[in-house]
C-alpha cells in the first residue's frame, strides 16, 4: 500500500471523489456538486493506493493556523478494518505535525467514534446532526 498527497483534478482525484461518492454520499442518497469539489482545490488530499487502484482516502483543511481539520475518510467497504484508515489517519498526522499545525480537529460520524478514539481523539461536544447523519466533533493534540 502506497500513502500519497494527490493533484486536485488529477486521475487519482477522481477515483477519490468516486470512493467519497460511492462510500459517503450515495448511501445517504446525496452527491457532490461541482461548486463543492471546485472548493477542494485548496485542500490537502491523501489517498491510499494498491499499484493503481484507491483503497482509502482523506483531506486536509486549513481551519487556524493551528488547526486542520481531517474530512471526507473513506475506504472501501470490503476493506474496512483492515488498518487503511489507521495508516490514513496517521500520515495525515503527520503531515500535520510537519506543516506546523498543533490540533486536528473532525466532524465524526456517530459509527465511527470509537475508531478515532482508540486513535486518541476526544469528543468536545454534544451529538449534532449534519448532512442528516449523527456527528460528534472530535479533536487530538498532535
Amino acid at each position: 500500500m502506497a500513502l500519497k498527497i494527490i493533484d486536485h483534478g488529477s486521475p487519482e482525484y477522481q477515483q477519490m471523489v468516486k470512493l467519497r461518492d460511492d462510500i459517503l454520499r450515495k448511501p445517504i442518497g446525496i452527491h457532490f456538486t461541482k461548486e463543492e469539489l471546485d472548493k477542494e482545490k485548496d485542500n490537502l488530499l491523501i489517498a491510499a493506493f494498491d499499484e493503481d487502484m484507491i483503497l482509502g482516502c482523506c483531506m486536509l483543511v486549513k481551519e487556524s493556523p493551528e488547526i486542520i481539520r481531517l474530512r471526507q475518510m473513506a475506504v472501501l467497504n470490503d476493506l474496512q478494518g483492515k488498518g487503511i484508515g489507521r495508516a490514513l489517519t496517521l500520515f495525515a498526522e503527520n503531515i500535520a505535525r510537519d506543516l506546523g499545525y498543533k490540533v486536528m480537529n473532525m466532524h465524526a460520524r456517530k459509527p465511527v467514534v470509537g475508531f478515532y478514539e482508540k486513535m486518541g481523539y476526544k469528543v468536545i461536544s454534544d451529538e449534532f446532526e449534519e448532512i442528516s447523519i449523527p456527528h460528534y466533533e472530535m479533536e487530538k493534540v498532535l
